[in-house]
Formats: structure tokens, C-alpha cells, sequence
């Protein structure tokens, strides 16, 4: 079992930036991918962001592209997503996932933390 247990989130206006952060304990490895996803109220869960156990691969949804960063502190097994130029649109409930890189789907999840940007 992995647990995840995120931090960070608040209320912002646009234009300013939060840093999550996402704390890994338990069977952690090496040959896990980590991600970050959303939901805005009323819609599906979304991919944002996700980066490699090892920190040497990333990807980006479209919307993040430019705007976000993934990265991880090995020694403290903690994913962070920082977060710049935050639009009213970017508010919604954001979730740290894990998976093995053999797996498309993420099996284990924290419980979620709100980002809330102020027009």
C-alpha cells in the first residue's frame, strides 16, 4: 500500500501561484509514476501533470503547459506542483496519484486538496 497525503491548496487571485505538495509513505518504488489531477465541480477528474519516480521524465496536460511545474525531493518521497499565473478556471479539487509505469491506471490516490482562484 502507498499513501498519499497532499498540502498546499488555497485561495488565490489570478495571476498568483501555489505550490502543492504531495508527501509519499508506505511501499513506495522506484518504478512508480506520479501524478497530479483535478476536478472542477461537475466535471471529470483530469490529468495535470505527472513525473517519474526518478524525476528524469515529465509530462504535461495542455492547460499546465507553461504555467506549472512537477517535481520531486527524492529524500523526502514528496511530489510538488507549483503552480504560476493561476486562472479563475484552474479552481478545483487537485489530487495526487501514484501507479507502477506498468499500469495506465493510477491505484492509489491522496484525499485531495482545494485550490480556489479569485477572479
Amino acid at each position: 500500500q502507498v499513501q498519499l497525503v497532499e498540502s498546499g491548496g488555497g485561495l488565490v487571485q489570478a495571476g498568483g501561484s501555489l505550490r502543492l505538495s504531495c508527501a509519499a509513505s508506505g511501499r513506495t518504488s522506484s518504478t512508480y509514476v506520479m501524478g497530479w489531477f483535478r476536478q472542477a465541480p461537475g466535471k471529470e477528474r483530469e490529468f495535470v501533470a505527472h513525473i517519474t519516480w526518478s524525476g528524469s521524465s515529465t509530462s504535461y496536460a495542455d492547460s499546465a503547459k507553461g504555467r506549472f511545474t512537477i517535481s520531486k525531493d527524492n529524500a523526502k518521497n514528496t511530489v510538488y506542483l507549483q503552480m504560476n499565473s493561476l486562472k479563475p478556471e484552474d479552481t478545483a479539487v487537485y489530487y495526487c496519484g501514484a501507479r507502477s509505469t506498468i499500469l495506465t491506471s493510477y491505484n492509489y490516490w491522496g484525499q485531495g486538496t482545494q485550490v480556489t482562484v479569485s477572479s
